[in-house]
């Protein structure tokens, strides 16, 4: 029987290939994250945030709890805490936004070509991903003469996936890359959530926002055409699949008003994963020949300790399965569609996986949707 060396989500992958030999298809050439330089201990947060959402003489306590109970512990900031209070309406906070968020695409982006061994005029096809910030022209176009990309550079600027971005977009340029192999696809994520935050807004949601999520900006470079071997870091890109969940479009998103983005965070999301997201991953794995004992490596974005609970409990996974997920929240926060590439990043450097071993990538996001990728090192 033929065994397709490209393998994408319309093949099955016999259950006999399980060991290691070379595929040929997406490699993840590079993985680089870019993080502002005002970190801060996450109880040196509590207090200036409740400065910023509560009104004078609200009780404080559970704001406390929050912050204590997010498994953060330090969080990087697109500007310093002591500036948002001066941040009196949308325009400002998208001025920061573009502002801050044009420096850390550039750090990122440069830093993963660097890794890489290539140039900027090298890239075929740049997407750009954000939820917490707008501009026409996007980032990306702001960005290609700055870094000095080629003027035909094909552009894809995407808003509204939110947390599910990191690992839809990787998927997206491997669909891509199927088409053009040969040439270096560059997903870049730049999220500032921090500019998000909503002053005089004691909504749970809000306060939630305000105990978890940092800021960062984070590219990967994809080639295609290239075979996994002792000089390739990997990982391979496989498959991919997508799952919209019905009826749960306000379980996650903005509600978009004068002041800007409005977090959404329903209390039901814990539910809908157990409920829903072991049973489609499982499916996804078994048409190609797997199960969740042949994953080796789970790099699973981080929406929050319940939600962390909810994927180790409905796939039976042991509590250390997502060790590096559960240290990027400790250090840096929930970084939206970032968070899953600076554990990708991470995975790469510090976990190291063995050749021919399997992983999955994973997030969720607005819709409320899920994308994994399933990856071959």
């Amino acid at each position: 029987m033929r065994v397709p060396v490209t393998v994408d989500d319309t093949d099955v992958l016999p259950a006999t290939r399980r060991t290691a030999e070379p595929l040929t298809g997406t490699v993840v050439a590079a993985v680089r994250t870019a993080l502002p330089p005002h970190r801060y201990a996450q109880e040196d947060l509590t207090e200036p945030i409740g400065d910023l959402c509560l009104t004078p003489g609200a009780d404080r306590s559970p704001l406390r709890r929050l912050h204590a109970s997010a498994g953060v512990r330090t969080r990087h900031l697109a500007l310093p805490i002591a500036r948002y209070a001066a941040l009196g309406d949308f325009g400002q906070t998208n001025d920061a936004w573009m502002a801050v968020g044009l420096d850390l695409g550039e750090e990122a982006l440069t830093g993963a070509l660097q890794e890489a061994g290539l140039e900027p005029s090298d890239v075929d096809l740049l997407v750009c991903t954000s939820i917490t910030g707008i501009g026409a022209p996007s980032l990306d176009a702001r960005l290609a003469g700055r870094v000095g990309l080629r003027p035909d550079v094909k552009r894809l600027p995407v808003f509204g996936l939110g947390c599910v971005a990191g690992a839809a977009g990787l998927a997206r340029l491997h669909d891509y890359l199927r088409g053009h192999p040969g040439e270096t696809a560059v997903l870049l994520a730049v999220e500032l959530c921090s500019l998000t935050l909503q002053q005089r807004d004691d909504s749970q949601a809000n306060l939630v926002a305000g105990a978890l999520f940092g800021d960062g900006a984070a590219a990967v470079v994809a080639r295609g055409g290239c075979t996994a071997g002792p000089d390739v870091t990997g990982p391979v890109v496989v498959a991919t699949r997508s799952h919209l969940y019905p009826e749960t479009e306000r379980l996650l998103g903005w509600n978009i008003g004068a002041t800007g983005f409005r977090v959404v965070i329903g209390a039901g999301i814990p539910g809908i994963v157990r409920k829903h997201f072991g049973r489609h991953l499982r499916a996804f794995l078994a048409d190609h020949g797997l199960t969740t004992d042949d994953i080796g490596t789970w790099v699973c974005h981080p929406g929050g300790p319940k939600v962390l609970s909810a994927v180790t409990d409905t796939l039976g996974l042991p509590s250390s399965a997502l060790d590096t997920t559960r240290r990027s929240l400790a250090a840096v926060g929930n970084m939206s569609s970032v968070s899953v590439l600076h554990i990708l990043q991470s995975t790469r450097e510090s976990v190291r996986p063995e050749p021919g071993s399997w992983g999955l990538l994973m997030a969720m996001g607005p819709g409320f949707c899920s994308e994994l990728v399933l990856l071959r090192w």
